[in-house]
């Protein structure tokens, strides 16, 4: 049978979770769908992922005021993908970060995701005659910047490509949480499509170097202890090597895209068929992944009319 569009068939209300990670420190969940964090300061607040439309990011404010009444003043976007950005303008902030390579990436493909992701997540966008166009940072950073919110440093870095060219973490040092953005997920399924699978290993690395007592990662349960965040970055890793070291040998000996979703298939399904929006993600991931080990660098822009081609070959 042939399976719904992506997560076109997904209408069903997720439960939030808002977690504890840290003191002042928050991850907003909802049963794998985008996370957004929220980091309190002495005198403002900061919002890591913006969610896709103004309506859902009235739903992380309806989260911060039931602790803080204090104005939120820094929004952070650890990329440029429209599910992350477009809720931006809720919240007021008189800053939006991203770093330097993400802020390209919004302009060069930026409509392009838009309208992708519209017909792939077609309840995240319910409400979405009130995003009032692509959001643009009003700072951008190369490596790191630090930001002071009252007396709590907040540190905002790159640490390698990984989910795309120009992903961000956030590190909170008093409390040592990071905010991972999705390089690092929880029982959810790796979005590849834009992805570095040869550097996100490397990635995850680096981020575990860190020794996070916490991460708010990018889908999935906060994580909460040394134990849950090792957990959490191995299986990342896990997946991500398990999707691309099968189409690597497909593609090594001359194979199909069709034979690499199959090895794709045969590897994955065992391990990871349960995890949120596998099914949504597994030809995008087979698709980028082909092209890596051909050695396509830059991600291909994903348009709607290519998802569709893509989707109908592989998973119709």
């Amino acid at each position: 049978m042939t399976k719904g569009f992506a997560s076109a068939n997904d209408m069903e209300e997720k439960t939030i979770s808002f977690t504890q990670v840290g003191e002042g420190l928050y991850a907003f969940t909802a049963e794998g769908d985008p996370n957004t964090g929220v980091i309190i300061g002495d005198d403002s607040v900061m919002i890591v992922e913006a969610q896709a439309t103004p309506r859902l990011a009235r739903k992380v404010i309806e989260c911060v005021r039931s602790v803080t009444d204090k104005p939120i003043s820094h929004l952070v976007l650890t990329h440029y993908h429209a599910v992350r950005v477009l809720g931006a303008s809720a919240y007021g902030a008189r800053e939006i970060i991203m770093s330097d390579t993400a802020a390209a990436m919004v302009e060069e493909r930026g409509q392009e995701d838009w309208d992708s992701e519209f017909d792939r997540f077609p309840r995240l966008f319910q409400g979405h005659e009130e995003i009032p166009g692509l959001t643009r940072p009003t700072t951008t950073f190369s490596d790191r910047m630090t930001v002071y919110l009252g007396k709590r440093r907040v540190d905002i870095m790159t640490l390698g490509r990984a989910h795309t060219a120009g992903d961000a973490v956030i590190w909170v040092p008093d409390q040592e949480v990071m905010f991972t953005g999705d390089i690092v997920e929880y029982h959810s399924a790796c979005y590849c499509g834009d992805g570095h699978f040869g550097d996100w290993e490397e990635t995850l690395m680096n981020i575990a170097a860190f020794e996070p007592k916490a991460i708010a990662p990018g889908r999935g349960d906060a994580l909460v202890g040394e134990e849950m965040v090792a957990k959490a970055i191995a299986s990342t890793a896990d997946f991500v090597n398990s999707t691309y070291k099968p189409i690597a040998k497909v593609v090594a000996r001359g194979g199909s895209l069709k034979e690499a979703w199959d090895a794709c298939r045969a590897e994955c399904d065992p391990k990871f068929s349960d995890y949120a929006i596998y099914e949504h993600c597994l030809p995008f991931n087979v698709a980028r992944a082909y092209d890596e080990a051909r050695g396509i660098d830059t991600p291909r822009v994903w348009t709607a009319q290519r998802d569709k081609e893509m989707w109908a070959a592989l998973q119709g």
